[in-house]
């Protein structure tokens, strides 16, 4: 038999009980369009979040105080407490090869007087390249100036959200503000970078490093962020700052985080938590394999005789079971069509209906799930199609 004729005869007996076939290939569009949907929304989330951390650039080290992982007990009598990072520890950090930026981070909580109003906010002490280091931009005046650390000038610079609840739509240029009984001068305003991971970053104040340590009574700093050039691997430039501070401190009292290791890990976590998900609507796909499996197993009880009529006339076994097979494709694939319009559709109404809800529906999804709906017309189609094959011609056509 052609294959065109074998074609044939699949979509004549899917059209010969159209109720039927139609509501059998729907538990395969529903279980399609719950991957399609679900996987959508968890790859959407997975993007939102790495562009939230990508957001201040990706060619970043951190370097905090103390080491995360430890064994062991301290020896009686010798103090536990690690030496903290200092402005020298920074100043020795920016001038390894390749970074192209470094910023000393204290910060805090405090109160904030300007304009005759009050705020409790965050007031972060850095470095004249934070901005360079974080990929932010100034909205107006200029940002902390390029001055010694140790004798840097009071100035300020605001958030966004910050500058309007003390000022609103004044210019808050030149202005005096009172932030833990120090004094500032308002030199700039940061452009609004939104919110990130739940922290308002445009409410924040910036100041001079050297001032926070005196705002907050502090030995130490609290972070030292460095950016290095594009193409340089972080793992030689984790290498040469681990190596200096080692060599600073007399042994690995600290804490090396690159951004290429935290994205890397994230991206793996989201990867997990998508697949889980898409596992979760797969199992529509499951009921679906077993209506599968129940209308072909009527079918061949319904054309018993046909089947024996086919034998009769040479047919070989082979062809019974790829007519029956390629009926149970030919639904599992219908099904897998118009679940992926039903499911991109659904996609797309919750995108317009919630845009906060990200949603992105890869091709690769989208191809995948396809595969996997007529893998499962496949496997579903198997033991009534063996059983078919199996039928003998006699028997058969008397039970007809």
């Amino acid at each position: 038999m052609r294959p065109r004729d074998s074609l044939h005869l699949a979509l004549r007996a899917i059209t010969a009980h159209r109720l039927r076939s139609f509501l059998t290939l729907l538990g395969i569009a529903v279980g399609v369009a719950a991957v399609i949907l679900l996987t959508s929304i968890g790859e959407g989330i997975h993007r939102f979040v790495l562009a939230e951390f990508t957001q201040f650039g990706t060619n970043v080290i951190s370097v905090a105080p103390g080491r995360t992982k430890t064994a062991g007990h301290a020896p009686s009598g010798i103090p536990t407490s690690v030496r903290p990072l200092t402005l020298d520890d920074a100043r020795a950090l920016a001038r390894l090869p390749h970074i192209t930026g470094m910023t000393a981070t204290v910060w805090g909580n405090t109160e904030v007087n300007a304009n005759g109003r009050l705020r409790r906010t965050t007031v972060n002490g850095v470095s004249p390249d934070m901005l360079k280091v974080f990929s932010i931009k100034v909205r107006s005046g200029q940002f902390l100036p390029a001055e010694d650390a140790d004798s840097a000038r009071a100035f300020m610079v605001l958030g966004a959200r910050l500058k309007e609840e003390l000022f609103g739509s004044a210019n808050p240029l030149g202005a005096r503000v009172s932030a833990g009984g120090m004094q500032f001068r308002v030199i700039g305003v940061l452009e609004a970078k939104g919110q990130f991971l739940g922290i308002d970053l445009d409410d924040a104040a910036y100041i001079p490093t050297a001032r926070a340590l005196e705002l907050y009574n502090r030995d130490g700093i609290m972070k030292i962020d460095l950016s290095y050039e594009e193409g340089v691997r972080a793992a030689g430039v984790s290498a040469r700052v681990k190596a200096t501070l080692t060599a600073r401190h007399g042994r690995e009292d600290f804490t090396i985080t690159t951004q290429e290791d935290m994205l890397r890990t994230l991206s793996n976590i989201l990867d997990v938590l998508t697949m889980a998900v898409g596992a979760l609507g797969s199992i529509s796909l499951l009921v679906g394999g077993v209506g599968i499996v129940t209308i072909m197993t009527i079918a061949v009880t319904e054309r018993t005789g046909e089947i024996g009529l086919l034998v009769a006339l040479g047919a070989p076994r082979r062809t019974i079971l790829g007519l029956f097979l390629g009926e149970a494709v030919a639904l599992s694939a219908l099904g897998g069509l118009l679940g992926l319009l039903l499911g991109f559709g659904l996609a797309q109404l919750i995108h317009l209906l919630v845009p906060a809800l990200p949603v992105h529906t890869p091709l690769s999804f989208v191809a995948l799930a396809e595969l996997i709906a007529v893998l499962i017309g496949l496997l579903a189609g198997v033991l009534p199609a063996r059983r078919a094959a199996r039928l003998n011609a006699v028997d058969a056509l008397r039970a007809e």
